[in-house]
């Protein structure tokens, strides 16, 4: 039997979570998700705990129940909590700002980029004490869906991604990049 899948998920104080036609709704203080149970697995609140189960051994159903146990853990870890990704923007003349429902960059094209702040998703533009060389700002990304904050966090980073000789461009920020040497090394 999976490890991951058969651990229960505590309920915490303050989060509602109801199973109905095979969908898991997961209600708190930050907002509500909505999660479809996949075919073979099934859910059950039991004593403040969320447990996920499976109907039989199947391959399928196997890789699945550790899966959605991990995705209700997440849920429920985002209306209690929240989630949040840092991206730090690095390069001379490299700028962000937030101007209404949309992201300002600025990074080094013929043209500023302008990206949508999706409903549900915050964003803020701010300068935090780096030790990066021609560090501009520090963008941060919060929400209560780890998927929809990961997939934001990863699109913003796509419009520039770091450079492997000087290292500017948009980078996580617990991301090292390790930098090459040049044509002057050689």
């Amino acid at each position: 039997m999976s490890r991951v899948g058969r651990k229960p998920i505590k309920i915490p104080a303050g989060v509602k979570v109801s199973i109905h036609n095979g969908r898991v709704l997961v209600e708190g203080p930050k907002g509500k998700l909505e999660h479809p149970l996949p075919p073979g697995i099934s859910a059950e609140v039991e004593d403040e705990n969320l447990v996920t189960k499976r109907q039989s051994d199947e391959k399928n159903e196997r890789a699945l129940h550790g899966l959605t146990r991990s995705l209700l853990a997440n849920a429920i870890h985002g209306v209690t909590q929240g989630f949040q990704k840092e991206l730090d923007i690095v390069g001379i003349g490299y700028k962000a700002e937030l101007k209404g429902k949309y992201l300002n960059l600025s990074l080094g094209y013929s043209h500023p980029i302008e990206f949508p702040v999706p409903q549900g998703i915050t964003i803020k533009v701010e300068r935090v004490a780096r030790v990066i060389q021609n560090y501009a700002a520090t963008v941060v990304i919060t929400g209560i869906d780890k998927y929809r904050v990961g997939q934001i966090a990863a699109d913003i980073r796509s419009l520039r991604t770091p450079d492997s000789y000087k290292g500017k461009g948009i980078r996580y920020s617990n991301e090292v990049i390790k930098l090459k040497e040049g044509k002057k090394g050689a």
